[in-house]
């Protein structure tokens, strides 16, 4: 079993945005796999399919990203998921837009939603997908950054990047994380 977490702000206001490409990974597997969102039983979006004989469910966290490791604990314990079985989608800025990092485990890199989702399963053996949105901002303009949305120059480059993030999470699914790692890192 699978659990695919898109991280990002679910309010109208965030659609779009850098910070928001864990939602927009998500949703790309739910649109592969023709499954459909509905409310979870906790503060989460959930999504549920099979993939060559796997069950995968996907969810997005409806609250805050920086509060998304209540929604990630809940739906872990409610479908008795091991963080090892976790699968986080985020955005990062250490990364050059449109590339793909996958790891088994890891630090929250400065990430405050990866850095809540550890804090509350207690645990950061959980693998990630870190999606680069590039670092083309002023000194202490961080947030304004990733809250903004990609140029028209990225565009085309975020686009494919998402379909390939999501064969990713899609080969997690199958062949687990270290053959994910192997196929997609670099």
């Amino acid at each position: 079993m699978a659990l695919i977490v898109g991280l990002g702000n679910t309010r109208p206001e965030y659609e779009g945005t850098r910070h928001n490409i864990g939602i927009e990974i998500a949703r790309a597997v739910a649109t592969h796999l023709s499954a459909e969102w509905e409310e979870g039983n906790g503060p989460f979006l959930f999504a549920r399919a099979r993939h060559k004989g796997q069950n995968v469910m996907l969810m997005i966290p409806t609250t805050l990203m920086n509060r998304s490791g209540q929604a990630v604990l809940r739906a872990s314990r409610l479908y008795d998921v091991l963080p090892s079985e976790i699968l986080v989608c985020t955005d990062d800025v250490s990364l050059d837009t449109g590339i793909i990092r996958m790891r088994a485990k890891g630090g929250d890199g400065g990430h405050n939603g990866l850095a809540d989702i550890i804090e509350k399963l207690e645990t950061n053996k959980f693998p990630r997908l870190r999606f680069g949105v590039g670092s083309d901002y002023p000194k202490g303009k961080q947030a304004e950054y990733v809250l903004s949305t990609f140029n028209s120059d990225e565009n085309a480059t975020v686009e494919e990047s998402v379909k390939r993030a999501s064969d990713a999470c899609l080969c997690f699914v199958r062949e687990g994380i270290h053959q994910a790692m192997n196929r997609y890192n670099g």
